[in-house]
């Protein structure tokens, strides 16, 4: 018992506090650098990341799960946790996202999204629109190419956009991912129009990307006013996220 108790003691002096933050799963490459760069200036603050789909999360929040930070993909999300008073700050943009075409294969990028109705093309990847913005994103985007109808019977959606970048490679022959994956170390070596390229802007509503304070903690505040300075916005550019 004295081992247990001196443990739990040592894990409180090094981390002064522990904040709990749920993350849309399009951030999932640039938030570890984000971390990186909180704990340079407050290395007695813990922060524990849980990734996945926007609306999944948004399920969690609603469900009591024990998060302090929420950072959407969308700013639905965070407007209805407003509404329903299950936050404590006003929804704020942070950045606003992207979404690209991803193979791991030389395409003809040329064509843009037209490239969809390539006969070789059987399986194409996106995240499921219901609960995923970048999927709600890709399916507006074909709609508004008016090939929806034609393609739709080859999707294969995966539960979030972090999902679909992994099916984009080794599942279907191409996919609708989110921009700022392909500015990692991870994915450096898919290049720009051999391997992927940016949907046209004008084909989907502005992914603007939303923020809400859970709890009124001060390391979550600290957490989450760092957000918003030019260390953050730094990162968040080097990954491809317009930032204004």
């Amino acid at each position: 018992m004295k081992k247990i108790v001196l443990f739990v003691l040592f894990c409180i002096s090094v981390w002064g506090s522990v904040i709990k933050v749920a993350v849309a799963a399009n951030m999932s490459y640039a938030m570890p650098e984000i971390v990186k760069a909180f704990y340079k200036k407050y290395p007695d603050i813990k922060v524990e990341i849980l990734i996945g789909s926007s609306g999944k999360l948004f399920a969690q929040i609603k469900n009591s799960a024990p998060f302090d930070i929420f950072l959407s993909a969308n700013m639905k999300y965070p407007n209805a946790l407003y509404k329903q008073k299950l936050c404590i700050t006003a929804p704020k943009v942070y950045a606003t996202g992207a979404l690209a075409l991803l193979s791991s294969k030389r395409k003809d990028f040329s064509k843009g999204i037209m490239l969809l109705k390539d006969k070789n093309i059987k399986k194409i990847a996106l995240a499921n629109p219901k609960i995923a913005p970048y999927g709600k994103a890709a399916v507006e985007a074909l709609r508004k190419s008016f090939i929806y109808n034609k393609l739709k019977n080859k999707f294969v959606y995966a539960q979030s956009v972090a999902q679909a970048t992994t099916y984009s490679i080794i599942a279907a022959d191409i996919g609708f991912v989110a921009k700022s994956t392909l500015f990692s170390r991870h994915m450096k070596k898919y290049k720009k129009d051999i391997n992927w390229i940016e949907i046209k802007p004008f084909l989907y509503t502005p992914i603007k990307q939303g923020i809400v304070l859970l709890k009124d903690k001060k390391e979550a505040r600290e957490f989450y006013n760092f957000m918003f300075g030019n260390t953050v916005k730094n990162i968040l550019i080097s990954f491809g996220y317009n930032i204004k």
